[in-house]
């Protein structure tokens, strides 16, 4: 059985200088986590303590559970896209039929995790019957598993049985049960790879996959197995990863499959098959959650912070590649007894060297007595919307007008990215936190966190479930919802057939907006909606929406789009109609929306005053940071914008 081919190259293993360098290419990820924590320390001095490092564990732990059931995969040459969806469907599952169904937990729990098999059985019915590329057909699951999510959810986030929810809980008031199972997982992988018939056939298959069928392996068969157990895997984070926010969100874990890949390349596995262990993926998946929690807690800007870990990714590739050619040790699961020694020598030499030098590191940061500036964070849905920038915008000239370090984080529209960058801003030297959700249930657990570190939190346009904020700074999407639904009703004078642009499913802006929409319409019995489809709050989408439903309805009189985005897009794809026979409503008040509206093609605007609503969150957490009392809730007013006033709008 073929596990790796490498050879040593002649004069290798020569003197100290060649010594080194085999140690370091053997130990890159190692040696990589070590330079990062020591580094990170050096330069912020909130990074080394005891519960900003329990929370790095307990960032990776999703993406390391995750990463260990794709490393089966890669170790045998394939590749699984799919892992994120079905981590989202499995905890979708699980919440749907312990609460709609009334299945009991147990069971219910149980049918998650079969879930999770099931779609890696398919998987590898295509891959191994089917002879689909793996690419393929993992990427045919990713959105097969993620529709049906949101089939079962109708969309929305589903509320997690509180006796599975404890597994996002800690023990003992510190110790975070996520990092438990991670650890449990991992040791689960390393048993697998290294001691068990299985895992020989994965290095055997990886290697070279013809030999191994040649040799008598029943290549078929281990590849459905193998594929079960990434399934099975995903299943576990995602319950891990819905327990963390409390529900199951249909949405949950979107990306979470590439971080996996990266986890278990970084960790010196090879795409190209044969070669990967537990450990390698475990430091992987570190790596990222290190980096992600230092350049949050170093105030680097979320595009930036992009760029920096895919560069990462393609500086891990590259020393894997060095590192075949200067024929080091291949990285395998079913190394002898001799190797294991040396590995866990390394390991303890390690986290000896790095001990010493990080305890030296938080004296120098200890002895440093400098006044600080007043820090606050603040937490964004996502930074790919106009609002959502105004809103940053607003902040960000507040803050500078008061003399405050701001931080501002991208959450990308992942409710549990925002709950690591939540955690992250907890573990910082911060006043206040600014918090701007992507879903109100998802961002409770994080936000009680924030509560019991006693930092004020203040929520902003969208307010947080099940904790404690100092204050909403918000317009009322449902007022604004009505609003709309009222001026399109009586631009159309009270009749008329028209289609409703939806935002993304699950989130509570779009929720907030259709339901206000929805009983606005009430008022307007002539008025009728004959399709509503999502866009994603997203313009090219708008576009491409909007263009599919006028094939079948294309003599509607009106558009309603839950935000300015789809409302441009939909402007697009009308072309002359737009403003002329077909009325178009938007929502947010967007710069693009308003130049619509003044040119005719939008007919009007919900805005909301969106740079306002970043000023005033700021002075509002520098009042609640000198501890000051705040009014629970702090309306910015909602308004029509269309023609006839647009001029009169300051935004």
């Amino acid at each position: 059985m073929a596990t790796d081919t490498l050879k040593s190259k002649p004069g290798a293993q020569g003197g100290a200088p060649g010594g080194l360098r085999r140690l370091l290419l053997d130990n890159g990820a190692l040696t990589a986590l070590i330079v990062l924590v020591i580094a990170m320390s050096a330069l912020s001095g909130d990074f080394l303590t005891a519960d900003n490092l329990l929370n790095i564990g307990v960032q990776a732990a999703v993406v390391a559970i995750l990463a260990f059931g794709v490393t089966f995969v890669i170790v045998s040459a394939g590749i699984d896209l799919s892992v994120g969806s079905v981590a989202a469907l499995s905890a979708t599952v699980l919440a749907w039929s312990a609460t709609s169904a009334g299945v009991p937990v147990v069971l219910a729990v149980l049918l998650a995790v079969a879930t999770g098999i099931a779609c890696g059985l398919v998987n590898g019915i295509l891959v191994s019957y089917g002879k689909l590329p793996s690419f393929i057909a993992t990427l045919a699951m990713l959105s097969v598993a993620r529709g049906l999510s949101l089939v079962i959810s109708q969309g929305s986030p589903i509320a997690f049985p509180d006796s599975v929810s404890h597994l996002g809980d800690t023990l003992g008031g510190w110790l975070p049960v996520p990092v438990l199972v991670m650890v449990g997982m991992g040791l689960i992988t390393a048993f697998i790879l290294g001691r068990t018939y299985i895992g020989r056939s994965m290095y055997a298959i990886g290697g070279n996959e013809e030999a191994a069928r040649l040799s008598g392996l029943r290549v078929k068969k281990q590849k459905l197995a193998i594929y079960a157990l990434s399934g099975l895997f995903a299943a576990a984070a995602g319950i891990v990863l819905a327990s963390r926010l409390a529900s199951a969100q249909p949405q949950a874990a979107q990306g979470y499959e590439l971080d996996a890949i990266a986890a278990v390349v970084i960790g010196g596995a090879s795409l190209a098959g044969g070669t990967g262990k537990a450990s390698g993926t475990l430091i992987g998946a570190l790596i990222l959650a290190v980096l992600r929690n230092g350049l949050n807690l170093l105030s680097v800007s979320a595009f930036w912070q992009q760029v920096v870990i895919g560069v990462v990714i393609a500086l891990a590739v590259l020393l894997d590649t060095v590192r075949r050619k200067a024929g080091a040790t291949p990285v395998t699961g079913a190394s002898g007894g001799g190797n294991r020694k040396k590995q866990a020598a390394t390991y303890l030499l390690a986290a000896v060297v790095a001990a010493a030098i990080v305890g030296a590191l938080s004296f120098l940061h200890n002895g440093s007595s400098a006044a600080k500036t007043e820090k606050v964070g603040l937490s964004l849905s996502t930074l790919n919307n106009p609002f959502f920038v105004q809103i940053q915008a607003g902040a960000k000239e507040e803050a500078k007008k008061q003399g405050v370090d701001l931080t501002v984080t991208d959450a990308q529209n992942d409710a549990s990215q925002q709950a690591n960058q939540l955690q992250n801003f907890t573990s910082g030297s911060l006043g206040a936190i600014i918090v701007n959700p992507v879903d109100s249930d998802a961002a409770g657990p994080a936000v009680r966190s924030a509560n019991q570190a006693d930092i004020p939190v203040i929520a902003v346009d969208r307010g947080v479930n099940k904790a404690e904020t100092d204050a909403l700074v918000a317009s009322d999407n449902v007022a604004g919802g009505r609003q709309g639904a009222k001026a399109l009703a009586e631009k159309l004078g009270g009749e008329g057939t028209i289609v409703i642009l939806q935002g993304q499913a699950g989130t509570s802006a779009s929720r907030e907006r259709g339901a206000g929409f929805a009983e606005g319409l009430k008022d307007y019995p002539g008025i009728e909606v004959v399709a509503k489809q999502p866009a994603d709050f997203d313009r090219t989408k708008g576009l491409d929406v909007m263009t599919n439903l006028l094939q079948a309805h294309p003599d509607i009189d009106g558009v309603f789009a839950e935000n300015d985005e789809m409302a441009l897009g939909a402007i697009k794809a009308l072309g002359s109609k737009a403003g002329t026979s077909v009325q178009v409503v938007g929502f947010d008040g967007t710069p693009d929306g308003l130049k619509a509206v003044e040119a005719g093609t939008l007919y009007a605007s919900v805005a909301q005053q969106p740079k306002e609503l970043g000023r005033i969150a700021v002075t509002n957490a520098l009042r609640a940071a000198d501890g000051k009392k705040l009014d629970d809730t702090v309306k910015v007013p909602v308004k029509v914008v269309t023609k006839d006033n647009v001029a009169d709008f300051g935004g």
